[in-house]
């Protein structure tokens, strides 16, 4: 497995309300991306935001970062910072399950 982390500064001006409502708005887009076991949404308060996704394999994550990057532009008007990490073991709680990789 692999999960890369996106951050991105949040448009200025922009209330957090209104940032929220947009990532609801777009979550269902991520449902059907091929190899994405899980999208977490982020947002802090000091301007950043970002998100945390879970894929089954680096080759997915690599295919689905150039549109990421697009929709964060199109939509922000900002460029995203990503960062890719290998992931060994996801504890999962909701479901009651330990994965590996």
């Amino acid at each position: 497995m692999t999960t890369f982390i996106t951050q991105f500064p949040t448009p200025a001006g922009v209330p957090m309300e209104e940032l929220h409502q947009m990532f609801v708005a777009v979550a269902p887009q991520f449902r059907s991306i091929p190899g994405l076991l899980s999208k977490t949404f982020l947002l802090a308060e000091h301007g950043r935001g970002g998100g945390v996704y879970v894929w089954e394999s680096r080759a997915h994550a690599a295919a689905f970062e150039p549109q990421l990057r697009e929709m964060i532009r199109a939509k922000l008007g900002v460029d995203a910072e990503i960062t890719y990490f290998d992931t060994p073991v996801v504890v999962d709680n909701l479901h009651g399950q330990i994965r590996t990789a």
